[in-house]
C-alpha cells in the first residue's frame, strides 16, 4: 500500500498579543495592553517626562490611547479600541480554524465502510514539463502525495519567512520612534534586516538598558522563542 500524503498541519493559537509602555527611554512594562496603557497612565499622573509612548510589540508602531479620566475609565475604554477589537476578530478567527482542523481530524480517525474514503481532494488539471512528471513518478505514493507534501512544505517556509520579515520590521519600527536619534541607529538597522546579529548587538551596545534589550527581544529573539515553542 502507498504511503499516505502527511496530513495539513494544525493551525495554531496565535501568541496572546504584546504591547509595551516607555517613559522616554525607560521601559514601564510590557504584557497585554490593558497593563502596558495602566502603567502609562500612573506615569503621566505622577509627571512623567515622557514623552510616554505604547507600543504594539507585534508591529512596532505605537498606539495612541485615551488618557483622560482616572485608569479604570482608561481601560473601560480600550475594549473599544480598534486594535483590540481587530485582535478579538482574530483570536475568534484562529480559535475556529483550530475547531475546524480538530473536528476534521476526528472525523478522519473515525472507521469507514467500504469503498473509496472521501480525502476532500479536488482534481484540478496541472501541466508541468516532461522532466517533471518523470521526477514525480520516481517519488514514494506517486505524483500526487509528492505534490500535496511540496505544498505543504512551500506553505511552512513562506509562513516562516513572513514571520521574521514582520518581527524585523516590529523591531526596526520600534528604533525608529524611540532611537533614531542614538549612536549607530543607520548600521543597526541595515544588521538587524541582514540578520546579523553579532553586528546589531555591537552596534546598540552604547543604547540606553530598556531600548536595547526591547529591540533585541523584537527583532531576534521573539523569533527564537517561537521556533523554540513549535519545535
Amino acid at each position: 500500500m502507498p504511503p499516505s500524503a502527511a496530513p495539513p498541519s494544525a493551525p495554531t493559537l496565535p501568541q496572546p498579543p504584546s504591547f509595551s509602555s516607555f517613559d522616554g527611554h525607560r521601559r514601564l512594562a510590557s504584557g497585554s495592553i490593558e497593563a502596558a496603557a495602566t502603567a502609562l497612565k500612573n506615569a503621566l499622573d505622577d509627571g512623567a517626562a515622557g514623552p510616554l509612548l505604547l507600543f504594539d510589540d507585534s508591529t512596532g508602531r505605537t498606539v495612541d490611547i485615551d488618557t483622560r479620566g482616572d485608569s479604570t475609565a482608561v481601560i473601560a475604554r480600550l475594549a473599544q479600541h480598534p486594535v483590540v477589537v481587530a485582535l478579538t476578530a482574530a483570536q475568534v478567527a484562529a480559535a475556529a480554524a483550530v475547531a475546524r482542523h480538530q473536528a476534521d481530524a476526528e472525523a478522519a480517525a473515525r472507521p469507514r465502510g467500504r469503498g473509496r474514503p472521501k480525502l476532500g481532494v479536488v482534481a484540478r488539471e496541472i501541466t508541468l514539463l516532461p522532466r517533471h512528471w518523470e521526477w514525480l513518478a520516481t517519488q514514494p505514493g506517486g505524483a500526487s502525495i509528492a505534490l500535496r507534501k511540496l505544498v505543504e512544505e512551500a506553505r511552512r517556509s513562506g509562513k516562516e519567512k513572513a514571520r521574521i520579515r514582520q518581527a524585523r520590521d516590529a523591531a526596526y519600527h520600534f528604533m525608529q520612534a524611540v532611537a533614531g536619534d542614538l549612536p549607530g541607529f543607520e548600521e543597526a538597522a541595515r544588521a538587524l534586516f541582514a540578520d546579523d546579529r553579532a553586528t546589531f548587538t555591537a552596534q546598540i551596545a552604547r543604547w540606553p538598558g530598556d531600548i536595547r534589550d526591547h529591540a533585541l527581544r523584537l527583532g531576534f529573539d521573539a523569533i527564537a522563542g517561537s521556533a523554540a515553542a513549535k519545535g
